[in-house]
């Protein structure tokens, strides 16, 4: 089949998080992303991450190893980076050097706190640039700490999907005719930006600034996980009027309390209650474990997860008609004489590069 970016080539310079993962997103709809490794890296074995690329090794302290950079953003439709500000000015590398020889050239730069503020040259993790936003505050149990949801909403969603989207919108500007573009996305911006119903909510008189005490935290007795007899847990969403009429039926109580729906529950197993609730629109899942998601009857019909050397990864998302095929992670530098020859170098230069 084909993808929507085919025939576009992304540099990817080697980093962690929002980075890889914007590249995969771009590999995925089928751009050409070309992974620019570098040594000293941390390394997840088969990294899903690091999937449908091609790979080349390079020490960017050396001048002729910059120069393969240069090549490769010459004719490159975009590039993208996660170091810290000025790193890349600092190589020789920065978006006005590039687009020095590449008008056309997006160059996408994912940081946590963005390329200018007091704190865009500290350091951080996903957790400071979420605590910032003021989400991280509304996330946990009451009168407990905050809980990180994982590294899912600043590093992916807020970086990495977010640098996605802006590249894949300046790319298509740039079809029509625009110069190139230097997308600055920090990933404290696209969190804060996940919050925007949040912040709606607040500023409606619809969000008490409470942890589990409103409406999708938990704080509603029939938007929350319950334990169940087994030790498993049950998800419940049910908003709508017509939902939670339908799920206090299912469970056979009239008030809906978390007192009342939490010793209910506990009186079946997990599965017990997906079959008491099948057919029935009341919001009921299973919370489902990572090894159990991969089997559920709808991920399998679906084809929500595939196995590519032998570690099991979401596919692709979203759809366009057939699923495209997906390819492991190449191990670093395994494409680099192929890159070079492709780059107009000869064989002794390669041999000099790669030695």
């Amino acid at each position: 089949m084909t993808l929507p970016l085919e025939g576009l080539t992304i540099i990817e310079m080697a980093g962690l998080g929002p980075g890889p993962f914007a590249a995969m997103m771009l590999a995925d709809h089928g751009a050409r992303v070309v992974r620019v490794e570098r040594a000293g890296m941390i390394a997840v074995p088969n990294d899903p991450l690091l999937r449908n690329r091609q790979s080349i090794s390079l020490d960017l302290k050396r001048e002729d190893h910059r120069g393969v950079v240069h090549r490769l953003a010459t004719n490159a439709d975009g590039l993208i980076e996660g170091y810290r500000p000025g790193v890349m000015e600092r190589l020789g590398l920065g978006p006005d050097a590039l687009q020095a020889v590449n008008p056309r050239l997006v160059y996408g730069r994912v940081t946590g706190w963005g390329q200018d503020g007091p704190l865009a040259n500290s350091a951080g993790h996903d957790i400071d640039y979420l605590a910032l936003t003021g989400l991280l505050h509304a996330m946990g149990e009451p009168d407990r700490p905050p809980r990180p949801p994982m590294n899912l909403v600043a590093d992916y969603a807020g970086g990495g999907m977010m640098l996605a989207f802006g590249m894949a919108a300046a790319l298509l500007d740039v079809q029509r005719g625009a110069a190139g573009r230097v997308i600055d996305s920090a990933m404290t911006d696209g969190a804060a930006l996940t919050g925007a119903l949040i912040y709606g909510l607040k500023a409606a008189g619809a969000w008490n600034g409470g942890r589990g005490n409103n409406l999708l935290d938990g704080g509603d007795p029939l938007y929350r996980c319950y334990r169940c007899a087994d030790g498993n847990y049950l998800a419940l969403g049910a908003i709508e009027p017509q939902f939670r009429r339908a799920l206090l039926e299912g469970l056979g109580i009239a008030e809906a309390t978390k007192e009342a729906v939490a010793a209910t529950i506990e009186t079946r197993t997990r599965d017990e209650w997906v079959e008491r609730f099948a057919g029935i629109d009341a919001c009921v899942a299973p919370v489902l474990d990572m090894d159990e998601a991969p089997d559920h009857p709808h991920n399998r019909a679906r084809k929500v997860f595939v196995a590519v050397g032998g570690v099991v990864q979401p596919m692709p998302a979203p759809r366009y008609g057939e699923r495209p095929p997906v390819s492991p992670p190449r191990q670093p530098g395994e494409d680099g004489p192929t890159i070079l020859r492709s780059l107009g170098y000869d064989a002794p230069q390669i041999d000099e590069l790669l030695s």
